[in-house]
């Protein structure tokens, strides 16, 4: 009850009501966004963008899914917008390159392995790879999903996570056995 009564208010401009709201949420998409552009000024710049956006187009929320559902969608694509302005996101791949529909689904690494670890080696990644891992494996997304947000195809988009995948376990695995940097 609280989120819509809330979200009501805002739609009225009730500025107590906005602040409440970012309040909120600001933490939980502030963490989103550093996944994404990896600095803390920048982090903040787009969460800023984001809840503006949010604010303005507060009339196009139905209610479909939670407000931090939505709301974390206009994060990421904010991000990956700011990603594209600094032109580190755009990499040319060969979308033909197919793979077994089992290897998209096997994430299984090494029981020692932290999670430390793995967050570190997802921060590494080149940022082409770096966006469809973090929207499949943190944020849930599907690959039709990340495809339309990120304006690439279904083909491109299984491609990059199993090779952002291949480049994890190859990494993890370096560092397991002391031959990683």
């Amino acid at each position: 009850m609280f989120q819509s009564n809330v979200v009501e208010k805002c739609k009225a401009n009730d500025r107590s009501a906005q602040v409440q709201l970012y309040r909120k949420y600001c933490e939980g998409m502030y963490i989103v966004a550093m996944r994404f552009v990896k600095d803390a000024d920048d982090a903040e710049d787009v969460l800023q963008e984001a809840f503006i956006k949010a604010f303005q187009k507060l009339d196009q929320f139905k209610g479909d899914v939670t407000f931090g559902a939505w709301l974390k969608r206009i994060v990421i694509n904010k991000c990956i917008d700011f990603l594209k302005s600094k032109k580190e996101y755009l990499v040319s791949l060969d979308e033909g390159y197919m793979q077994n529909k089992d290897d998209d689904e096997n994430w299984n690494i090494e029981a020692t392995i932290t999670i430390d670890e793995v967050k570190k080696a997802i921060d590494n990644l080149q940022a082409t790879y770096r966006c469809v891992v973090l929207m499949y494996l943190i944020e849930g997304y599907d690959h039709q999903e990340i495809a339309q947000v990120l304006n690439i195809s279904e083909t491109a988009c299984r491609t990059r996570l199993l090779r952002g995948k291949a480049i994890l376990k190859e990494v993890l695995k370096a560092n397991r056995y002391g031959t990683g940097s």
